[in-house]
């Protein structure tokens, strides 16, 4: 798997000059909002016991319960997965614009780092879209794709690809969601950019409720998720050898909690807005 701009530049922030002539300038807010309350205490309680922590074959339950055993946390599970969960509230965001966004999103960089203006700095799709995505502004358009992403988690720099799988491929019904304004599920693999591994899964979870939405993201990283791609073929590694490969750590479990729930708040101050006046913009 090779990044499609293996010399780009890569900077935090966007200039005047980056903005200019952008229809998306006015959603540039560079100023992002405290850290929920939940997420706050999710961070004091610090590691949760591995029997509390779901198995990604648990996904496909948060369809069904209204709330799960674990809204927000993280922590490691017996064979060295680590697990975050949060939830985010998302005020006047349907899950249609959900979909819209991740497909959206990646085409240009500076909209990217609008999403998280202190941590995000490229994305981009390995490849361009087929007509039929072209003419999707749902899942459709993002599914099958992989973007590649450079962003910071805490102090550090993540070079990532995520490649974006139908619901069904985690044991989604999709046909509860067959209405994008009363639910959607992105669901994802994570790998590496710059090497033949695969380290994870990611989950956010988006149904409709009173004023708006409510996003319930899950991420699976490490243990016995993470896997070597050789000849084109995945291979399962062992926990301790995954780990020894890449190896999650606790702090990476804050730093990621904590970066989804900013990430997710800020999106759903401009999200409603930039839908509104930008969809019909490829």
């Amino acid at each position: 798997m090779n990044h499609p701009s293996p010399n780009r530049l890569l900077s935090l922030g966007l200039t005047a000059a980056d903005l200019a002539g952008k229809p998306y300038a006015a959603y540039y807010m560079p100023q992002m909002g405290g850290l929920p309350s939940h997420a706050q205490s999710a961070l004091l309680t610090g590691p949760v016991a591995a029997p509390l922590l779901p198995r990604l074959s648990d996904a496909p339950q948060l369809l069904l319960a209204q709330e799960t055993e674990l809204e927000n946390g993280f922590g490691f599970q017996e064979d060295g997965t680590l697990h975050v969960a949060i939830r985010t509230e998302l005020p006047d965001v349907t899950p249609e614009m959900i979909d819209f966004w991740f497909g959206w999103h990646s085409a240009e960089p500076a909209r990217y780092k609008l999403w998280h203006p202190r941590a995000h700095l490229h994305a981009q799709w390995e490849s361009a879209e087929s007509p039929q995505q072209a003419q999707s502004k749902g899942r459709v358009r993002y599914v099958g794709r992989v973007s590649f992403v450079d962003e910071y988690l805490g102090s550090r720099l993540q070079q990532v690809a995520i490649g974006f799988l139908p619901p069904a491929a985690l044991g989604f019904d999709e046909s509860l969601l067959a209405d994008p304004q009363q639910a959607t599920v992105v669901a994802a693999r994570i790998s590496f950019a710059s090497a033949p591994l695969d380290v994870g899964y990611l989950v956010h979870h988006v149904r409709k409720i009173a004023g708006g939405s409510e996003m319930r993201s899950r991420f699976w990283l490490g243990g016995s998720h993470a896997s070597v791609r050789a000849g084109g073929l995945r291979m399962r590694v062992p926990s301790q050898l995954a780990r020894r490969i890449r190896a999650p750590s606790i702090e990476e479990g804050r730093d990621l909690l904590v970066h989804c729930s900013q990430e997710m708040s800020h999106l759903a101050r401009f999200l409603p807005k930039l839908y509104a006046e930008l969809y019909e913009l490829p």
